[in-house]
């Protein structure tokens, strides 16, 4: 067995967006002093992305919608 660490996806990105808090939490074990606000981020983030998924499935719900009427009305023209 080796002593390497694996390292995830996730891990990578808070290294690319601060590598110095990255390295103060994975080197030195130290936490950030302001979870409130990184709590309250997390969920403003959850909360945007039930939003867009809301979103996504309306706006397919009006392209099937009009998909449907475009095709109700070429019927009713031809027949």
């Amino acid at each position: 067995m080796s002593d390497y660490k694996l390292i995830n996806a996730s891990e990578i990105g808070e290294y690319v967006y601060c590598n110095h808090a990255w390295w103060l939490q994975r080197v030195h074990n130290l936490q950030s002093t302001n979870v409130r606000e990184l709590a309250a981020g997390t969920a403003h983030h959850e909360a945007h992305g039930r939003a867009v998924g809301r979103s996504v499935q309306a706006r397919k719900a009006a392209v099937a919608l009009l998909l449907a009427g475009t095709a109700t009305l070429l019927l009713w023209m031809m027949g």
